[in-house]
């Protein structure tokens, strides 16, 4: 698994100070896609446990929630990364461009967002949208919290 990059923000999961990892070689290749540059495996560094405990560790305190943007297509690795960051007390929430999700991810997921971007419907923002933001827990559609009052 392959992390182009990582930030720290602010608007993917609301109320939430999150550790996002963008992950490269998305198979989906959606039409309008904002980062093409994400398709092409191995693009950025692997992401190893090291480095992915040690980004976990420096903001433990400040930030509350993991985030990846796709990387299900690594499955395992996947699941492995979001074990750790929950045995350290973070949420966790996966964006990806499915409908649906291996239910072996899921049950590690606090947050999923699913959806392939849609440049006619628009994202989390729009009202005319395809994409969902669920609780996963309680399967509540949360898109109304991307919406500007």
């Amino acid at each position: 698994m392959h992390c182009y990059d990582f930030h720290v923000v602010l608007q993917e999961v609301p109320g939430e100070i999150s550790l996002c990892f963008t992950i490269s070689g998305c198979p989906l290749r959606c039409k309008g896609c904002h980062s093409p540059f994400l398709w092409k495996e191995g693009s950025g560094a692997k992401l190893t446990n090291s480095a992915y405990r040690a980004i976990l560790y420096r903001y433990f305190g400040f930030a509350s929630c993991v985030v990846f943007m796709g990387g299900e297509w690594h499955k395992k690795e996947l699941i492995a990364k979001l074990k750790y960051a929950q045995a350290q007390g973070y949420k966790t929430c996966l964006y990806t461009g499915e409908e649906t999700i291996d239910l072996e991810v899921k049950k590690h997921l606090t947050w999923l967002k699913t959806g392939r971007w849609d440049y006619k419907k628009g994202g989390l923002d729009s009202i005319t949208t395809n994409q969902l933001f669920v609780e996963v827990a309680t399967n509540k559609k949360l898109n109304h919290l991307f919406l500007k009052q």
